[in-house]
Formats: structure tokens, C-alpha cells, sequence
């Protein structure tokens, strides 16, 4: 069968550009093998892109609308369908908390404010509740009971959070009423004369044609570069995350917590709390869990949240983040090749920027008009 778009790669990435697609009236297949260790089943999901400071304004901007689009996809899943219960457990707003322990990090929150509450008017619109200073008594009491003493604490009352794989699940769902094909396959080589791809081969010898291939393979996208003839820079980032499980309390109103050194804690309604996590650049593919990384994990959960304590340890989980040096994902067409395109190397965000990304590659493997012009994000960039 002949398809005008074939995407590879499952997670939530290739699962919204094939839902895109799919609205879009497009013949479609999505081909994933359903790796151990997708970035996308371990993610912890925290949406608040104005507290995250590390990344530059180009990161910034783009997921703003990436924060934006959520909102749009849940009304269209909606709309195909997918159960109002389903999409709540997989996306809700909550609040989130930036707590600094100890004197050098409150100097380091201190240092960030400016840029977190500039860019909070940024949001379109700004948000009605303002980011704000509060006091530890005042977060244990009304956002996050198992809270260290902090030596600062910033609220965001205005913050999201979203569950991977439930929202992966969903698109599937939105699929099926889309008419969207999907086979669980490992596309092993594209198809290729003269310069343009036009199909794909799975191992155990299937060909399926498209006018156009999308990649969405996260850290494995790297496996087409030769063929291609192209260096796709991304590499595996290992992320250890320990999904807690809490007893006898209400965790359903508690806020998201973020340290300075990068780890944090996303409570869920039913009593769970995902505690995390590791950013091991050079860990390979190896999606096992490490007594090293786990260590890490939990002594950085105890050092915010010494309540946790007592939690029982509910689940473990592993994924392997598509990462690149800049921080930035790869979209788009890959140069020298026609009819190919890249959607993977969004890092720790893949999460905050994977569906919107999806979309916009869809839309433009699909020759449609775009919001954001992607040469940014191009892979010629890296190279260069």
C-alpha cells in the first residue's frame, strides 16, 4: 500500500505528528518497535517552561507554543472521542514549587527570578495568578507537606503536568478514528534512488512505500545517518526516575517540586509521587536502572522531601533521552535528501516540546503552511 506519509518511531513525538497528519485527511503509517527505554514512558512531564532557566530564548519561544498546542490537542482528542476521564489522568494543571535549600541555592533562585517572572508575562495570556515568593510554612501547608526546611520557595500557581505514556495511549486512540495505519515493526533501511527516500524496509523484509519518511526514532534516529549520509547528532541521555507510593494522603492537590540541582518530585491524584531524575550523557543504550543512579535519585527526593521517608518504592523506570550538545531538537527536512524529515533530539523536553514538534513536521513533510519557521532546528546546524 501506498502511503503519503510514513513515520517511524512511536513515542509521543511520531504519535502526535501521525495524529496531525490524520486530520489532515493524509494516508498515513506509523511503524514503531516499541523499544525498552522510550524517552516517552519514563518522562516525568512537568510543563512550566517559564521556571526553566537553563535553555536560551529560541527554547523558550518555541515552547511557549508547545504549551499552547496542549491545550488544542486535548480539545481534538476530545472531540475524536477519547474519554474526558482518560485525558484528565493524562494532562491537569496543578501548581509548581522551585525550593532552594541551603544558602548557595537561595543566591541561585534569587539570581533566576528576573528572567522567570519576565518570561511569565510572556504566556499568552499571562497567568491570572502571579510566580511568587512564599514561605516554607506556607508551602507545607497548603502545596507540599513533606517539604524540607528551604531557605526560599518560589510558587507558581500556574504550572501542567502530563503522564507520557497516558497521552501517548490517547493519540493511539485518536489514531484509530483518524485512520491512521500502525505496525508494531522494526524499519531496519529506508528506500532509496536517486537522491529522494521514498519508503521504508522493516527487518523481517516488508517494504512499505510514501511519498514522505518522517523520523521519530528518539535516541535511535541516529541508526538512519548513514544511509542518509548525514551525521544526525543525537545521543543517548540515561534517566533514572522512581515512581513513589504514598499511604493514607490526599496527594491529588500537591504541587510539582523542582530543586536547583535539577531533580524533582510530580505527585499524581492516586497516591504516587515520581521522584527523579539522572542526566547520564554517555550512559549508551542500556536501558537498566543503576544502584549509582537510584542512590542519586533518592538521597536528591529525601534532601527536598524528608516526609518521603516512609513512601514505598511503587516502580522504577528508565528512559533514554535523545540529546543533542545545544540543548535543541532536530526538525525538519534533512539536507541532500529529498522527502526525508527529522522530529527527535529534544532531550529532557521532549515532553513540554514533543507534540507540537510532531505537528509541525507532519505539516511540512505534508507541504502545509507553518507557524514556525524550522531552519533553527535544523541538523545542518550541529554540523556547521
Amino acid at each position: 500500500m501506498d502511503f503519503d506519509l510514513i513515520i517511524i518511531g512511536g513515542g509521543i513525538v511520531g504519535a502526535a505528528a501521525a495524529y496531525r497528519a490524520g486530520q489532515l485527511g493524509a494516508g498515513t503509517l506509523l511503524c514503531d518497535r516499541r523499544d525498552a527505554g522510550r524517552a516517552t514512558d519514563a518522562g516525568a512531564g512537568i510543563l512550566a517552561p517559564e521556571s526553566s532557566t537553563r535553555d536560551g530564548r529560541l527554547w523558550y519561544d518555541f515552547a511557549l507554543d508547545a504549551l499552547q498546542y496542549y491545550s488544542v490537542l486535548i480539545e481534538d482528542l476530545t472531540a475524536d472521542g477519547v474519554p474526558a476521564a482518560e485525558l484528565s489522568q493524562a494532562y491537569s494543571h496543578c501548581s509548581k514549587l522551585t525550593v532552594a535549600v541551603g544558602e548557595v541555592e537561595a543566591a541561585d533562585l534569587a539570581a533566576m527570578e528576573p528572567t522567570i517572572y519576565a518570561r511569565q508575562q510572556e504566556r499568552r495570556p499571562p497567568p491570572a495568578q502571579q510566580i511568587r515568593r512564599i514561605t516554607t510554612a506556607e508551602a507545607r501547608a497548603d502545596f507540599y507537606p513533606l517539604l524540607a526546611d528551604a531557605d526560599a520557595v518560589l510558587l507558581q500557581p500556574d504550572a501542567r503536568r502530563v503522564d507520557g505514556r497516558l497521552i501517548t495511549a490517547a493519540l493511539e486512540r485518536g489514531l484509530r478514528t483518524r485512520g491512521v495505519h500502525t505496525v508494531d515493526a522494526d524499519v531496519s533501511a529506508l528506500l532509496m534512488a536517486g537522491g529522494q527516500v521514498h519508503g521504508v524496509r522493516t527487518a523481517a523484509g516488508e517494504e512499505y512505500t510514501a511519498r514522505s519518511v518522517l523520523i521519530a526514532g528518539g535516541a535511535w534516529s541516529v541508526a538512519f545517518g548513514s544511509q542518509l549520509n548525514v551525521q544526525i547528532p543525537v545521543a543517548p541521555q540515561r534517566g533514572q526516575i522512581i515512581h513513589l507510593r504514598i499511604y493514607g494522603q490526599d496527594s491529588s492537590a500537591w504541587s510539582i517540586v523542582n530543586g536547583l540541582s535539577g531533580h524533582y518530585q510530580v505527585p499524581w491524584p492516586d497516591g504516587r509521587v515520581a521522584v527523579g531524575a539522572t542526566r547520564e550523557t554517555g550512559s549508551g543504550y542500556s536501558p537498566d536502572a543503576t544502584v549509582g543512579g537510584i542512590q542519586e535519585v533518592l538521597h536528591q527526593a529525601l534532601r527536598l522531601a524528608p516526609g518521603l521517608r516512609d513512601a514505598a518504592i511503587h516502580e522504577i523506570r528508565v528512559g533514554l533521552r535523545p540529546y543533542t550538545t545545544d540543548h535543541l531538537p532536530l526538525l525538519g527536512a534533512v539536507p541532500g535528501v529529498k522527502g526525508v524529515y527529522l522530529a527527535t533530539g529534544h532531550g529532557p523536553t521532549g515532553l513540554t516540546l514533543g507534540p507540537f514538534s510532531g505537528k509541525l513536521v507532519a505539516e511540512q513533510a505534508l507541504e502545509q503552511p507553518l507557524a514556525w519557521n524550522l531552519a533553527p532546528f535544523s541538523v545542518d546546524r550541529i554540523i556547521r
